[in-house]
Order: C-alpha cells, then sequence, then structure tokens
C-alpha cells in the first residue's frame, strides 16, 4: 500500500502545472468532449506508467547496490528541483484532428509523456518499491486526480490554483524522499 499511496501522492503533486496538464487542459477546450479526452489520457498514463516502472524495476534489479541506491536518492532531489521550473507547451493546431478526442488524446498523452519529470518519477518509485503493479496503480491515479479536474475546469482551474506554492510543496515532497532514501542508504535511519 506505501507504494500505491506515495506514487499517487507523488504523481499528483508534480503534475500540477505539468506540460501534460497543459495538454489535458488544451484537448478539453479543443474537443469540448470530456469523456474521450479522459479515456485517451487513461490509456495513455497506463501504457507510459507501466513501462516506466517496469524499467524501474528492472534497473534496480540489475543495478542492486548501494550506489544504485544513491543515485534513486539523487533522482528525487533532483526532481525537487526540475519540479520548481514552470512547464509550456506549444498550442496545437486550430485544424480539426483527423483521429478524433479519443486517439488524439492517447496519442499525443503519451509522447508528450516521454521524459518527462512524472516518467521520471515513476521509473524511480519503480525503482524504490520494487512493484510495477502498485506503482503504475498509483502513478495513473496520481495522473487522474491531477488531470480530470483540468479537463472539465480548463482555464478556470489554472486562474485559482497558485502554481509557485504547488509547486514548492511538490519539490518538497520530492527532497523529502530523496533524503530520506539517501538516509536510508546511509544506514542514518
Amino acid at each position: 500500500m506505501e507504494a500505491l499511496f506515495t506514487s499517487t501522492a507523488v504523481v499528483a503533486l508534480a503534475e500540477i502545472g505539468d506540460k501534460t496538464q497543459l495538454l489535458a487542459i488544451l484537448l478539453a477546450t479543443r474537443f469540448r468532449k470530456p469523456a474521450p479526452v479522459i479515456l485517451g489520457i487513461f490509456a495513455a498514463t497506463i501504457a507510459n506508467h507501466f513501462l516506466a516502472a517496469l524499467v524501474g524495476v528492472r534497473a534496480a534489479d540489475f543495478l542492486d547496490g548501494t550506489w544504485f541506491r544513491y543515485t534513486i536518492a539523487a533522482s528525487f532531489i533532483a526532481m525537487a528541483a526540475w519540479t520548481l521550473v514552470p512547464d509550456k507547451i506549444d498550442p496545437l493546431e486550430e485544424k480539426p484532428a483527423r483521429y478524433g478526442a479519443f486517439l488524439t488524446t492517447l496519442i499525443a498523452f503519451f509522447l508528450v509523456e516521454m521524459g518527462d519529470k512524472t516518467q521520471i518519477a515513476t521509473i524511480a518509485l519503480g525503482a524504490r518499491f520494487q512493484d510495477v503493479v502498485s506503482v503504475t496503480m498509483g502513478t495513473t491515479l496520481g495522473m487522474m486526480v491531477a488531470n480530470v479536474p483540468a479537463v472539465f475546469l480548463g482555464h478556470e482551474l489554472i486562474k485559482r490554483v497558485p502554481m509557485g506554492t504547488v509547486r514548492v510543496i511538490a519539490a518538497s515532497l520530492f527532497l523529502a524522499i530523496g533524503l530520506w532514501l539517501l538516509a536510508a542508504t546511509a544506514g542514518w535511519i
């Protein structure tokens, strides 16, 4: 359960103001059909985060050792710094989508999530918890917690949420996890 809850919290906080959340708002505004956009986000996230968690678990299996645990701790600390940098995304073209709301969302979300901080966090969480299913479920739930309101509330949500505060909270969470892993690896706790 720790893997599930931690993964949900980390990704939900990291996703606020992230480029994939901005993409969710753009797609919702463009298609004006929340259900296919939400289903596209869900399917893309499951696929992307399953692969990321699997990479994390396999990397930890292959690279198990003290230095690798230090690397995982450092990756969470780096994620803390990265979270403080606001994301921007270019607006989508105004011409109609060729493939409809679901497929457009699925493809766009999967591709935009590649190398994104939530995907990197999923790899680190997979390495930390060694549990592909719980990490995938947790990170997917975190993505949905952050993006479903964005789909329904769109630009109003962005105007009302103090992004700077949310970024600091998310960065603090990443930093706390990184420092805890660092202290545990060093034998301090």
